[in-house]
């Protein structure tokens, strides 16, 4: 792409969107791009139309991924070209809401215990036990960690947005072992192979997958799972919604509220409106309900 890609990255980057989203958008546009071996300033509607269709009907794509392909086209007419026109007819497809399938405490315990490397262990009880996304635990820096006022500085988490997680005790003894142990140079916390880097977000992926294998536990666990399940044990273990948006750096609440459906504890505490005319319907009814 040339200067169109240099182009867009800093028009990405002026936007001061994470460099997760930016690697997403020049990967699509580069495809984009590669699907018709000319210039995009030469494409049309007609085209973008087309490609779309492309990645639907021929690489079965599903809607989430479709989504950024549209978002990252978007981006680039919009705003790296200015010529809106061409995907101002192109609209965001709806993607289907799926419940999550949350690990229990129990099994989050098994798939970690299983990691043998202090530095991906480490990382990953960071993950589990402040609701980090995994870019978000890779870039720590040992700053980060203010055990005076028990929080950890999560800096340019998504959105570029700066917040507080969780830092609990346990956690932090955890982190303190693991300094004594590695002594990890400055500046990151957890630092990859390359002096001055941060550990890759693939190398983590790895290391859990592999954990997994060995662990027995048959539900898929990502990183990202790990942070949806401290949303979720979390909540069950009554944590007010809104701590929990705060904590995960949600910008919206509804982006929260999701986890309210999952969390089958929190559901079974709710009381169903029948109860309180049952006994009118049917006087039996008014017995000792039946244990669970």
């Amino acid at each position: 792409m040339g200067t169109i890609e240099d182009r867009l990255d800093g028009d990405l980057r002026l936007r001061g969107l994470s460099e997760v989203t930016r690697i997403e958008y020049r990967r699509r546009v580069a495809h984009f791009v590669a699907f018709y071996d000319v210039a995009p300033e030469e494409l049309a509607a007609e085209d973008v139309r087309r490609y779309m269709l492309h990645l639907v009907d021929e690489l079965h794509i599903g809607p989430a991924n479709l989504k950024t392909h549209i978002a990252a086209s978007k981006f680039l007419y919009n705003v790296t070209l200015d010529r809106p026109e061409v995907v101002a007819r192109v609209r965001f497809p709806k993607v289907p809401v799926k419940l999550l399938d949350i690990p229990s405490p129990s099994e989050v315990a098994a798939v970690l215990a299983e990691l043998d490397s202090p530095v991906y262990r480490t990382l990953l009880f960071c993950a589990y036990g402040a609701g980090l996304r995994v870019s978000e635990a890779c870039n720590l820096c040992v700053g980060d960690i203010d055990s005076r006022r028990m929080v950890i500085i999560v800096r340019k988490g998504k959105g570029a947005r700066d917040r507080y997680a969780i830092l609990s005790p346990v956690l932090l003894d955890a982190l303190r072992r693991y300094y004594r142990q590695v002594r990890p140079p400055q500046p990151y916390l957890f630092q990859g192979k390359f002096p001055g880097k941060p550990v890759p977000v693939e190398g983590v992926q790895t290391a859990l997958r592999m954990a997994l294998q060995r662990s027995g536990v048959s539900k898929r666990i990502t990183p990202h799972t790990l942070r949806h399940a401290f949303a979720t044990h979390s909540l069950e273990a009554g944590t007010d919604l809104r701590v929990i948006q705060t904590l995960l750096g949600h910008a919206n609440i509804h982006s929260t509220v999701r986890y309210v459906h999952v969390s089958t504890r929190t559901i079974a505490k709710a009381r169903s409106p029948f109860d309180a005319i049952a006994a009118t319907v049917d006087p039996k009814l008014a017995a000792t309900p039946p244990t669970p």
